[in-house]
């Protein structure tokens, strides 16, 4: 009864997780459509430009769609998400809720700069590549987390995982891909993304293990300095992307409320992000991931027409909601995935044996 009831916590505990993750993303996406369509904050992109004025880029995606893409990457406005994340922090360690921990220089440092990289490198492979090559692009994270699943923590799938993450890739890419043209350096740049993204979400995982810090002391140590580093960098990215700068943006109260909305709901999205990654691994957050990517879809053809509504999109919707059913199924049963541990070799197993016999004999002596 007590195993069945531990098993049923976590199980609940998951799935809340994952509903906190899919709430927040999507809640912020809403948000920043309000704040950089209608208000005007376009301090991310050039090419957000063009589809505020209604130029149609992509023929059969929605607009939520589209913003999906685009408000992600928006560099001065992730600085101040992690500038509100910082501040949260800093007053729940004050008020004792979050303890006291230890995380290296230099392996806070590394994450900083891979996650920096991949915010970066994102804004200028959508500013270079067409949306299609950049959804491809978020599509190629997957297996590179396998391969850094695969060459760092030793982990095996089996077939019906790695089959069941080809379905889900499969699903999302007839969805959403459509035009595709890339460059020399669009393709540096989405190279720069995909594996900066990656690692960072690798290294989520991996600093929550080997210091086991909970996902509030990983966030607390690694928010002021990516908030001050987006923010010492960021008005000057965007204004070579959008060609505005920061400090003429005429505030309202509305936008400016919408901005403080932003930002609190940006809080949620990075914990939530910490929770998922340590809970489950890089990988399946970004397999899982993409139910977000479906629901933007349906949220797209729900609130603002059916624009690009064909049986093109809801096969793809369906393939990657079955694929994702799947990879759940074959990833939870023995083997599925798991990490097999190159610290014992087989000559001190053996070694442990035989001193038990050893043992075992002594007794009977």
């Amino acid at each position: 009864m007590a195993a069945t009831s531990k098993t049923d916590q976590k199980a609940a505990l998951d799935i809340a997780s994952w509903l906190f993750n899919v709430v927040t993303s999507v809640g912020i996406i809403l948000v920043n459509k309000a704040l950089m369509a209608t208000y005007g904050f376009s301090f991310g992109l050039s090419l957000f430009i063009l589809i505020v004025n209604g130029v149609d880029l992509v023929s059969n995606m929605t607009k939520l769609t589209k913003i999906w893409f685009l408000t992600h990457t928006a560099t001065t406005l992730t600085g101040l998400h992690f500038g509100t994340t910082t501040l949260l922090t800093t007053f729940l360690a004050w008020l004792g809720y979050i303890q006291p921990s230890q995380l290296p220089w230099p392996d806070l440092l590394k994450f900083v700069l891979f996650a920096n990289f991949s915010i970066v490198g994102m804004n200028v492979s959508l500013m270079w590549n067409s949306v299609g090559f950049y959804q491809i692009a978020k599509l190629s994270m997957i297996p590179v987390s396998c391969l850094l699943e695969v060459v760092l923590d030793n982990v095996r799938y089996s077939r019906d995982t790695k089959l069941s993450i080809l379905l889900v890739l499969a699903g999302v890419a007839v969805c959403t891909v459509t035009d595709v043209s890339v460059n020399l350096n669009g393709f540096l740049a989405a190279a720069i993304a995909v594996w900066s993204t990656a690692l960072q979400q690798y290294y989520v995982h991996y600093l929550q293990r080997k210091y086991s810090l909970g996902s509030f002391n990983l966030l607390a140590h690694t928010a002021p300095v990516q908030a001050a580093s987006l923010l010492l960098v960021g008005p000057f990215l965007d204004y070579w992307l959008t060609n505005q700068r920061v400090d003429a943006f005429n505030f309202s109260f509305i936008s400016g409320f919408f901005l403080i909305l932003s930002c609190s709901i940006a809080v949620g999205t990075n914990l939530s992000q910490f929770i998922c990654i340590g809970r489950f691994t890089a990988v399946s957050f970004q397999v899982l991931g993409h139910m977000k990517t479906i629901l933007v879809l349906v949220l797209g053809f729900t609130f603002f027409g059916k624009e690009g509504l064909n049986m093109q999109v809801v096969l793809g919707m369906l393939i990657a909601i079955l694929g994702m059913i799947w990879y759940g199924n074959a990833s939870s049963k023995p083997g599925g995935k798991e990490r097999r541990s190159l610290s014992i070799p087989i000559t001190k197993a053996q070694k442990l044996n035989v001193l038990s016999e050893t043992s075992e004999s002594d007794g009977k002596v």
